[in-house]
């Protein structure tokens, strides 16, 4: 990626586009927004803040000082067809990140799961078709390979749903291939495997498992590994997310359906995700060096075994996983011991 990637960025700085990211106020969507402030992009960002916030809008727009003439906000939701025809007026490209992006609440409403990552994606589809954008990229999700065995997941199969999130995002995957063989809509779907950096919500009974663990170990709190520990997951820093986007967003495409994934192709288990938080901890928390975790039972509607094989999008895109794990893990412990004191998480963190 460094070398297709690098061809990105001049391509992008020579010509600036306008884009559209549903969902800029969230941990994915700043990242995306910041980077292409960065590369003198215009950008649109559509955010509801049902869980983004306010504060990842000011982190970006700090992080790029010169920005703010190119960035408009826009509060709306992707469930109002009127809000999405507004934000895509004009633009090129649509970032679409905009979702319930979590297992549990999916499955506690999974009408509000349906409302949000499905209709809502038919609402982005159908209004960047109308206003002529170039290209969609949806975020996708590794739980669509369900109940899938195998020693690594590609693309060209998938296993039985799960969970309501993981229907979902098959559903919007599906979508997006139907609006292209119909409408002749580019619609590109990152599946992504378990993102991790700064800006995650470490708070609430939805928390991923590293902001939640980071903010635990900061404050000397335990954190709650559910299950044995064995299960893997394959984790990629959000850096390589945002690269994978636009890489996905310029790249040439053939014949679809055009579904990508976006993993670092490597299995860490919790036990060892574990280790390795903690040691990045205790660089700026010593006394966190010898925390031990405590078991609970397994979370239902969650798989075993996760691994993205990359081979697809390494022909196609250009994707390389990078930076690694371990830089992604510092990076976050950084930013999250850079905001202490911040409000107590609950007394147990949980995976």
């Amino acid at each position: 990626m460094p070398g297709r990637y690098d061809e990105v960025r001049r391509e992008l700085m020579r010509e600036p586009r306008r884009w559209l990211v549903t969902g800029a106020a969230g941990f994915i969507g700043s990242h995306l927004a910041e980077e292409l402030l960065r590369l003198g992009q215009t950008v649109v960002g559509l955010d509801d803040f049902s869980t983004g916030t306010r504060l990842n809008v000011g982190d970006l727009l700090a992080a790029v000082p010169d920005s703010r003439g190119r960035f408009r906000l826009r509060a709306g939701d992707v469930r109002n067809p009127r809000d999405c025809r507004d934000a895509c007026a004009g633009v090129d490209y649509v970032l679409h990140h905009a979702a319930v992006a979590s297992v549990p609440r999916g499955l506690a409403e999974p009408g509000v799961l349906a409302d949000v990552n499905v209709r809502g994606t038919v609402n982005v589809l159908h209004a960047a078709r109308l206003a002529g954008v170039r290209r969609v990229v949806c975020a996708s999700s590794s739980a669509v390979y369900g109940d899938l065995r195998a020693p690594a997941q590609r693309e060209d199969e998938v296993g039985t749903p799960l969970s309501p999130y993981a229907l979902g995002k098959r559903e919007g995957e599906l979508w997006g291939d139907l609006f292209g063989r119909v409408y002749g809509l580019p619609v590109v779907s990152l599946r992504y495997f378990n993102v991790i950096g700064p800006r995650q919500d470490p708070a609430g009974p939805y928390a991923a498992v590293v902001p939640a663990w980071t903010r635990a170990l900061l404050a000397g709190e335990p954190c709650v590994i559910h299950g044995d520990g064995a299960a893997t997951r394959d984790f990629i820093g959000v850096r390589a997310v945002v690269r994978a986007n636009l890489l996905a967003a310029l790249a040439p495409l053939g014949e679809g359906p055009h579904v990508f994934n976006v993993g670092s192709g490597h299995e860490t288990s919790l036990t060892d995700l574990y280790a390795l938080l903690r040691d990045a901890v205790a660089a700026v928390r010593p006394e966190a060096a010898w925390a031990a975790p405590v078991h609970d039972a397994p979370r239902p509607g969650e798989v075993r075994h996760s691994r993205a094989d990359l081979s697809r999008g390494n022909a196609v895109l250009g994707y390389v996983p990078e930076p690694g794990l371990d830089v992604a893990l510092a990076e976050t412990v950084r930013w999250h011991a850079a905001r202490l004191p911040a409000p107590r998480v609950p007394s147990r963190a949980a995976a």
